[in-house]
């Protein structure tokens, strides 16, 4: 049965506690605040209060809400007081030793019925349930900072939690205005397992130099629409969180492949990179905002691209491309820009080679084309063309090549309307391109690839159902799309291609694409498409 929660307890009063404190009590919830030092409850509940009268002067809160909230937050300064709630959340420092003895000490305190919840994001309910006398009603009740913007929480039980307390915390999460997403007690949970993707290939791209940290987080905030680049977002986590915690589930699923740390991170852990928080991490900060760096082209390259701007009815474009649409849709810009097209089977030896391609470098791309690579760029076509261009040339593309390929789809004015359906952005809009070196698969699709990949392998392991993979990844991290989704938008079969070919060049496992994801692209089904029960 679902227990209707009336009053709870928070125990660890800092930002996250205080941050469901206020979630709680804005629901009409009973909260008893308890910190193990001293003063603590009482400066968070001041804390707390200040926020929301400030909240209340902007009209975000009426006076009678802001009362009410107030009016339901009791600090106690001896946690025996809390003997009489329906449950209680633990939000103190990840440590099991800690955790497990504050567990201990609140089964002396509570009555069998009261369910114990942890807000850990890293450790195993399992463990941390492990001394207690009534484990079953121990279970993850993991949300995110800051809780009142973050609407999601992870509910996790571990191998002996009852099924009661499971709905009794999601239920309780609705009514704090969050959806619950049930998890299995694996590393990461959905959440931070979910992200390992998105870090790792951004550092795995940087330190095999196919581009600057700038052009990495550029390409996926503009293509693929991240709402911050992952170098931007582990500078505002810092390294001395971010390290540890890939360190922590690339270990305890020994050693998996997929979220290989990168040395990187953990050399700028050792000299104190640590991002925004210091001053300094990939990027440099001053008063809390980024500077930006020069990263202007080189002189000698931008004029031959002012050359080749001055007169394109020189430049004479060749296209070879994996899938029909995309071949359609470049040659659709290619003439309202007015740009002649080499219709030949082979391409002429004075045309530029543009490969739309997919889990390749240009090189073999070239060599499976049959083409001159000294010719040949690649553009990425997973990302929006509309909105950013990624161009790789092979290790012996001309130059002159290249500046015609950077002239004709770096910061146009020209693009047509009707293209991708963008016929109300107007025709005069800047879209800028990013010059990368080879790279089997580009870095927008090797980054989404993999976390689509993921997502997949998670709903695979049952970790969680894919609409709840999808629902915690995206509000979790702030996604465009959750992982399961966004496999769907761009098209399964065309993952898979990324990744096969990926795998297969490389030879690094990391890029195995899941068997969740083989057998519903090549089925043409949906990822979310779950297997029926089997009657037999």
């Amino acid at each position: 049965m679902i227990m209707t929660v009336k009053s709870l307890a928070i125990i660890g009063t800092g930002v996250m506690g205080m941050g469901i404190a206020q979630i709680a009590a804005q629901a009409g919830i009973q909260v008893l605040l308890f910190d193990a030092k001293a003063g603590a409850a009482a400066q968070g509940r001041q804390s707390l209060q200040t926020t929301l009268e400030k909240l209340a002067a902007k009209g975000k809160f009426t006076d009678e809400q802001l009362q009410s909230t107030l009016s339901n937050l009791t600090v106690i300064e001896e946690i025996a007081k809390i003997a009489e709630v329906d449950v209680v959340i633990e939000a103190i420092i990840e440590n099991l030793e800690i955790k497990q003895q504050l567990f201990k000490q609140l089964e002396s305190i509570v009555p069998a019925e009261t369910i114990l919840a942890t807000n850990t994001s890293s450790l195993a309910v399992t463990a941390i349930a492990s001394n207690c006398q009534h484990p079953e009603r121990v279970a993850g009740f993991h949300f995110f900072n800051p809780v009142p913007l973050m609407k999601i929480v992870e509910v996790i039980p571990g191998l002996s939690t009852k099924s009661s307390v499971v709905e009794t915390l999601t239920d309780l999460a609705k009514r704090m205005g969050h959806l619950g997403v049930v998890a299995k007690d694996t590393p990461g949970f959905i959440v931070n397992h979910g992200g390992r993707a998105y870090g790792t290939e951004a550092l795995k791209i940087l330190g095999e130099g196919i581009a600057s940290f700038e052009d990495i987080d550029r390409i996926l905030r503009e293509g693929a629409g991240f709402r911050m680049g992952p170098f931007e977002l582990l500078d505002l986590t810092g390294i001395d969180v971010s390290h540890p915690v890939m360190e922590s589930i690339y270990n305890q699923y020994y050693f998996e492949p997929r979220y290989r740390p990168h040395p990187l991170t953990r050399q700028m852990l050792i000299g104190k990179k640590l991002g925004r928080k210091v001053g300094e991490g990939f990027y440099h900060y001053k008063d809390g905002q980024k500077l930006t760096a020069n990263t202007s082209q080189q002189s000698s390259f931008e004029a031959s691209v002012s050359k080749v701007r001055s007169d394109v009815s020189n430049v004479t474009v060749w296209i070879g491309a994996d899938l029909a649409e995309d071949k359609k849709q470049l040659v659709d810009y290619l003439n309202a820009n007015s740009i002649n097209i080499d219709d030949s089977d082979k391409p002429n030896s004075d045309s530029l080679i543009l490969l739309a391609i997919y889990g390749e470098d240009t090189t073999n791309a070239a060599i499976r084309y049959q083409v001159n690579p000294q010719q040949a760029v690649a553009i990425d076509m997973l990302t929006d063309l509309f909105k950013h261009r990624t161009l790789m040339p092979s290790i012996v593309t001309q130059d002159n090549f290249v500046a015609q390929a950077y002239a004709l789809f770096a910061s146009s004015n020209k693009f047509a309307k009707s293209l991708n359906d963008h016929s109300d952005e107007g025709s005069n809009v800047a879209v800028d391109a990013t010059l990368i070196s080879e790279s089997t698969g580009f870095v927008a699709q090797r980054v989404v690839a993999m976390v689509i990949n993921l997502g997949c392998d998670i709903a695979m392991q049952g970790i969680a159902t894919p609409e709840d993979i999808d629902n915690a990844v995206k509000l979790g991290l702030g996604y465009p799309y959750g992982p399961i989704s966004w496999g769907d938008e761009l098209g399964a079969e065309r993952i898979l291609l990324i990744l096969e070919r990926i795998y297969g060049l490389t030879g690094d496992p990391r890029y195995r694409p899941s068997p969740w994801l083989q057998r519903r692209a090549k089925l043409g089904i949906s990822l979310f498409t779950q297997q029926s029960n089997c009657q037999c």
